[in-house]
């Protein structure tokens, strides 16, 4: 007997496209399925504060089937097909990338003078498309954003075979890069100075006093100030924060520590951080000491405060620890959650109540994309420098840490200011060479003017880093130990930063010294090999002043 065949069941409560081929086999909608008889989709409770998107505005415009298509597509998005996308994703891919897209297509309609058909969704649209975002006036990287979310919903219609897909060549669907070089344009939140960081801390401890009280009012205002006490404490991402549940607090191997569990969403994994228990003997979390109240204790704290909301609350943020009671116009009670944005309403309020300002005298910008940059800094200062705990501390690659998260600090800042101040007083005063133009890397015969140098009257060349390729750079065997300890400098950078870095910026400097200037200057006779050695071994255990690592955190301002 022949094995059975099994028929795969269809889950009719999934969106589909109602459509037929016409005879060139393009997809045609079939007339009687549009409009839909509902075009609002319904998004449910996410991050996001979009609870629902209607499509309406887009039908009877010119533009039906695309509009149809477009529509069932974000319905099985939320149906959980064709990938798994959050909600609050959905909601981008409506709110900016199809509200703009099919704006675009009721204009590129009126102008051809009739109705638009999926066959029409082609290079030469998304061409116009991208046109259109460029003539709304917003920045390249705001473009970039909208396409960005309107991309994934066209694509996947692509690949269901509803609109042409081609995917390489000159008529390629979509352009393989259609804004080069944007990472380049994007301005990252910064990390709080050390004067704003104590000054928001402040603010911080007395916003959350009242907490503690036995009659502690659970407000939105009150919640955020505490869960603003967490994020700089611990650096982790807003969404995680806001969907904190209440078996977030997981017991750790070592006495006096806990385990901060959160759940990612973008990674489909967990973020751990480690916390301290309560301990009056010793300093709370490091990351920010002017902040007296232990994390762990706020947190069970707020737990205590809520828990009582639970029984309730609606069944989507059942085990939330971010509840509290809403009064809405109708003056009707109901339990929620903070989201972002009533954490940005009251951060602003905090704010504004305490005169925050930054060093232009301006509100202080708070949001927890800079108390995350905040947090990755101190761990970075605290550390010494060491890349490879604060990319630990916050759960990402050292490449990503290195380069999106740290800035030299203030300490730092102060170093090659008062050293360069000091430098360049040596070098006009001519005390650091009596006669000669002498530098800490050699001698140059042009430190004013030379190739490198910045020839304006009274700067000095301080560009070390072209030192080895500039043709008023000279070594005697006397310099040897200026240009090991410089070498030794360069090698130091490999464990504080990222390999690709490294190789990048610096892995040419020690090849030339050994293959080029101490190579050549031995084969012609101007350093002798004993000499060499006793410079380089010198170099390696007492390095010249000027190429400390104690001095110099990084090499970047001689770049």
């Amino acid at each position: 007997m022949g094995k059975r065949k099994v028929f795969a069941k269809t889950d009719l409560s999934i969106p589909q496209v109602e459509h037929s081929h016409d005879a060139v086999g393009n997809v045609v909608i079939l007339p009687e399925a549009i409009p839909p008889k509902n075009t609002t989709v319904e998004f449910g409770r996410s991050s996001s504060s979009l609870r629902r998107f209607n499509f309406a505005r887009w039908y009877d415009s010119g533009i039906d089937p695309i509009t149809y298509a477009c529509q069932r597509q974000i319905e099985r998005f939320l149906a959980g097909q064709d990938g798994a996308v959050t909600a609050s994703t959905v909601v981008g891919y409506c709110q900016n990338g199809l509200r703009n897209f099919l704006d675009c297509c009721v204009l590129r309609a009126t102008a051809f003078g009739r109705d638009l058909a999926l066959a029409d969704v082609n290079r030469d649209l998304i061409d116009g498309y991208l046109g259109h975002l460029a003539g709304l006036g917003c920045a390249t990287t705001a473009q970039k954003t909208l396409y960005t979310q309107t991309k994934p919903v066209l694509l996947a219609l692509g690949r269901r075979g509803l609109i042409p897909l081609v995917t390489s060549g000159d008529a390629a669907t979509f352009p393989r890069n259609p804004f080069p070089n944007s990472n380049r344009k994007y301005k990252s939140e910064t990390a709080l100075s050390k004067l704003e960081r104590q000054a928001f801390a402040v603010a911080l401890r007395q916003a959350i006093t009242p907490i503690w009280a036995d009659d502690a009012p659970v407000t939105s205002d009150l919640l955020a100030c505490a869960l603003l006490v967490v994020a700089l404490h611990t650096g982790r991402n807003t969404t995680p924060l806001l969907e904190m549940g209440h078996d977030c607090l997981r017991p750790h191997p070592k006495d006096n520590i806990v385990f901060l569990v959160l759940w990612k969403r973008r990674g489909y994994n967990t973020s751990k951080v480690a916390l301290r228990a309560e301990s009056d003997a010793e300093r709370l979390l490091e990351s920010t000491p002017s902040v007296r109240t232990n994390v762990e204790r706020l947190i069970r704290r707020v737990m205590t405060l809520t828990e009582p909301l639970d029984a309730e609350t609606p069944d989507d943020l059942k085990g939330r620890v971010w509840l509290y009671r809403a009064r809405d116009s109708k003056a009707l009670s109901r339990i929620t959650a903070l989201n972002e944005a009533t954490l940005a309403w009251a951060t602003n309020r905090l704010v504004a109540e305490h005169g925050l300002t930054d060093s232009n005298g301006k509100p202080l910008r708070i949001n927890i994309s800079r108390l995350r940059k905040t947090f990755a800094n101190r761990i970075f200062e605290l550390t010494d420098g060491d890349l490879a705990t604060t990319a630990a501390a916050l759960g990402n690659t050292l490449q990503v840490a290195d380069q999106n998260y740290l800035k030299p600090n203030e300490d730092s800042r102060r170093n090659w200011q008062f050293m360069g101040e000091v430098l360049v007083q040596e070098l006009l005063t001519r005390s650091i060479g009596a006669t000669y133009k002498d530098t800490p890397m050699g001698h140059c015969a042009d430190p004013e003017n030379g190739q490198y140098a910045p020839r304006r009257e009274g700067a000095t060349c301080m560009n070390f880093m072209n030192c080895l390729r500039c043709k008023h750079y000279a070594v005697t065997a006397e310099d040897l130990y200026k240009l090991f300890s410089f070498y030794f400098r360069v090698l130091a950078e490999r464990s504080r930063m990222d390999k690709g870095r490294w190789a990048r910026k610096y892995a040419h400097i020690p090849r030339l010294i050994d293959n080029y200037i101490v190579a050549e200057g031995l084969r012609r006779g101007t350093f002798k090999a004993v000499a060499v050695e006793a410079a380089r071994e010198r170099a390696r255990t007492q390095p010249h002043p000027f190429w400390s690592v104690d001095l110099i955190d990084s090499l970047e301002v001689f770049a």
